[in-house]
């Protein structure tokens, strides 16, 4: 992400001896992403980063295709996915294609046992239900309902929650997760007229320093394959470190919506991009003002993209029967837009209080087995006069 920010102890220059209160090095790792070329941090840790003592067995987590090729409008009702005590056994991948993995949890316990590192893709939580603490080699990320928690691909982290009931919209992304870049100016900064600030994030804080040379388990995932690893040494072992890639966390709550007196596309509700597909923010905001405007979104065609809508809460005015919780696909090359009655229902209402994520993808998402368990069969028929 584009902004500076630190932690612990640094020495005045990278790249140079820093060293311990007994005289010996501190072990420096560049945390870097696209080559030598992206976004990075440098972390100093007191034991070295690379000892692995034994790799004990390999799983394929890949998820199982159903529907290579759909073209049927599903709303799945995720809240009927069941709940584990396992935080990575929670994941239930839904929808994918060569770009993206997104699924839901609903894990009952802390992840503790272990450490976790996803090699191949950063990682998006949107905390639907529960809250706690994200704990990573780069500090604390205390989260709550509404947040979005974005991990670089390659950060170690374990996660606390403070009771069993959560619920969350996970993403597994191939290609790194940026703000807008029409948000930004050319140095990166998030310009005025950005629907948040800097000031939003949750930056990682309460750095943790383990110096023990203990055996621990990481779980680590490459290729679609679960790696069960013994490092020596612990993993949050970093003194200091300071850069630009890090995880942070944003509130769905502090997205400020961006109205007009007609109504607006969804492009105006993005909150995250990368080159294969765009995150967006619904939120309460007041409708459109022009005397006479027709809030209720107007019939679209996907032509270019799949979307896909995770309804958090509130009204969700231009659909008729969808639940928190529910999530609905539209997939490219049919039109798709307000329910029937909805437009008309829509017609002189002031604002709405939805909450909602939407994820458009550039190309087809497929259909896991998992996603089938959880289709209520009937969607597609739901804009029929009944």
């Amino acid at each position: 992400m584009p902004i500076y920010h630190k932690q612990g102890a640094l020495p005045p220059k990278r790249h140079t001896q820093f060293r311990k209160p007994n005289g010996e090095l501190y072990s420096e790792q560049l945390f870097g992403t696209i080559g030598f070329d992206g976004m990075s941090s440098l972390l100093y840790h007191h034991n070295r980063p690379t000892m692995v003592k034994e790799i004990v067995k390999s799983t394929d987590v890949s998820p199982k295709i159903a529907l290579e090729k759909n073209i049927r409008s599903l709303k799945l009702v995720s809240f009927n996915a069941p709940a584990e005590d396992d935080f990575l056994a929670a994941r239930e991948p839904l929808l994918v294609n060569s770009d993206i993995i997104i699924g839901v949890a609903a894990p009952r316990k802390s992840l503790r046992e272990y450490f976790y590192k996803n090699t191949d893709a950063d990682e998006m939580l949107f905390i639907h239900k529960g809250s706690g603490t994200l704990r990573t080699i780069f500090g604390q990320i205390p989260f709550e309902y509404g947040d979005y928690l974005i991990i670089p691909r390659g950060t170690i982290y374990q996660i606390d929650f403070d009771s069993e009931d959560n619920r969350i919209l996970y993403a597994e992304s191939y290609s790194p997760i940026y703000t807008p870049k029409r948000y930004r100016n050319w140095f990166g900064q998030l310009l005025e007229h950005s629907p948040f600030c800097e000031r939003d994030y949750k930056l990682p804080q309460n750095l943790e320093t383990f110096t023990d040379t203990n055996e621990h388990l990481i779980m680590v995932k490459k290729q679609g394959v679960m790696h069960e690893m013994v490092y020596v040494g612990h993993p949050f072992d970093v003194v200091g470190w300071d850069g630009y890639n890090f995880p942070y966390g944003f509130s769905i709550h502090n997205f400020e919506p961006i109205t007009g007196r007609i109504h607006q596309p969804p492009p105006v509700h993005q909150t995250f991009e990368t080159n294969a597909f765009v995150i967006c923010s619904f939120v309460p905001r007041l409708y459109d003002y022009h005397p006479q405007s027709i809030p209720a979104p107007y019939n679209h065609s996907n032509i270019d993209s799949d979307e896909m809508l995770y309804y958090v809460d509130g009204d969700f005015m231009s659909r008729n029967g969808v639940q928190p919780g529910n999530i609905s696909l539209h997939p490219a090359g049919i039109p798709h837009g307000p329910h029937p009655g909805a437009a008309e229902r829509s017609i002189g209402q002031k604002g709405s209080e939805e909450l909602a994520v939407m994820i458009d993808t550039f190309k087809p998402l497929m259909v896991t087995e998992n996603a089938l368990k959880l289709d209520d069969g009937d969607y597609y028929k739901s804009w029929l006069d009944k």
